[in-house]
């Protein structure tokens, strides 16, 4: 059963249903619970971007936010949820999110940058709303998260896209990127590595399984997939946590509870070590293709650390470097900085 972690709330965090699914999901225990909790989460990651294109001013200066709406396209065999927003014809922008989230983490990001940009951001397999037919007998490593994202792509007609990349995004992007670097203009990378010297001693553990695979030390990782563990990587180094939206995290913990979750999570742990092995592959992307990169890195993660982040300059002299006060769920505390730079970035780049 879910511990809540200690941490002050006011009652001002949670309007209306959302204190009920705080309530719901912290008290889940399983599948049991979850298959009550899974609609009102569901309502949870579609109010808070709703609420956001009500309540704010766009980087662009519009009055009010474009609205961002939701669909599912069938990829690869794989019905994929994707959160969208902005003109058909503007330039795209590709948001792929990381572990153990999903697309509900640009919530906040996606109407600040849909006011010059067609803004996409899809859910990968084993992630937020997107479905893996039973039949489909799916295998969950990266190499396969690429392929169905690849079809995604297709599936959307995206011929022309920059990159937004956070942590399980990166090693998938950066793949897309290399299988097609003409149709990319741009990477933002935000805590998206690939570098081994960005890699944080929090993978010590994970190192441990990629040399050793045996049962007690994927059993040991299990403890990754808790809702303390992902409240840690929510908020570690940061002076206020508080700042951070509970329902973010709480989300990511009532997704990662559903029966079979926890053994996919555990999969892509262990093939986490095929990314690092080709790690020099991107690097050499970097370099031959010397992609537009901009590296908005908060400091504070202690699983991709700031290192990472310097590293981008070694292989592309052009790469930009920006080091946040955040941890690695930037977007969380950081969302006007990051879509200020990303709007300067990239406005330049736009065709």
């Amino acid at each position: 059963m879910y511990q809540e972690p200690l941490i002050p709330l006011s009652a001002d965090d949670f309007p209306g249903r959302r204190r009920f699914l705080k309530q719901v999901v912290a008290g889940a225990a399983g599948a049991a619970m979850f298959s009550l909790a899974a609609p009102l989460v569901a309502e949870a990651a579609s109010l808070s971007s709703q609420e956001s294109s009500m309540s704010n001013l766009s980087v662009s200066g519009a009055a009010a936010f474009p609205r961002t709406s939701f669909y599912t396209v069938t990829a690869d065999g794989v019905d994929v949820f994707y959160r969208s927003a902005g003109a058909p014809d503007a330039p795209v922008v590709l948001l792929l999110h990381g572990f153990p989230s999903s697309s509900h983490m640009y919530r906040e990001l996606i109407p600040r940058l849909a006011g010059r940009y067609r803004v996409i951001a899809p859910d990968l397999p084993g992630f937020g709303f997107t479905k893996v037919p039973a039949e489909r007998r799916y295998r969950y490593s990266f190499e396969a998260l690429t392929q169905t994202l690849s079809a995604f792509v297709d599936a959307l007609g995206l011929k022309r896209y920059a990159l937004y990349v956070f942590d399980y995004g990166a090693p998938t992007g950066f793949r897309l990127a290399m299988a097609h670097p003409e149709r990319v203009t741009a990477i933002v990378t935000q805590n998206g590595n690939a570098y081994e010297e960005g890699l944080g001693e929090a993978w010590g553990p994970f190192q441990r399984y990629w040399r050793e695979p045996t049962q007690e030390n994927r059993e040991a990782l299990r403890e990754a997939l808790t809702l303390e563990t992902t409240f840690w990587a929510y908020t570690h180094g940061l002076a206020h946590p508080e700042n951070v939206a509970p329902e973010a995290y709480h989300l990511d913990a009532a997704l990662m509870a559903r029966p079979g979750n926890a053994e996919i999570q555990l999969d892509l742990f262990l093939d986490y070590a095929a990314n690092v092995k080709i790690y020099p592959r991107f690097q050499d992307y970097f370099r031959t293709a010397k992609p537009p990169l901009l590296a908005i890195w908060g400091k504070h993660d202690q699983l991709f650390i700031p290192a990472g982040a310097e590293a981008f300059r070694r292989d592309n002299p052009n790469a930009q470097v920006q080091l946040l006060e955040a941890s690695h769920f930037a977007l969380e505390t950081h969302v006007d900085e990051i879509a200020a730079a990303m709007d300067r970035f990239l406005q330049p780049l736009a065709k």
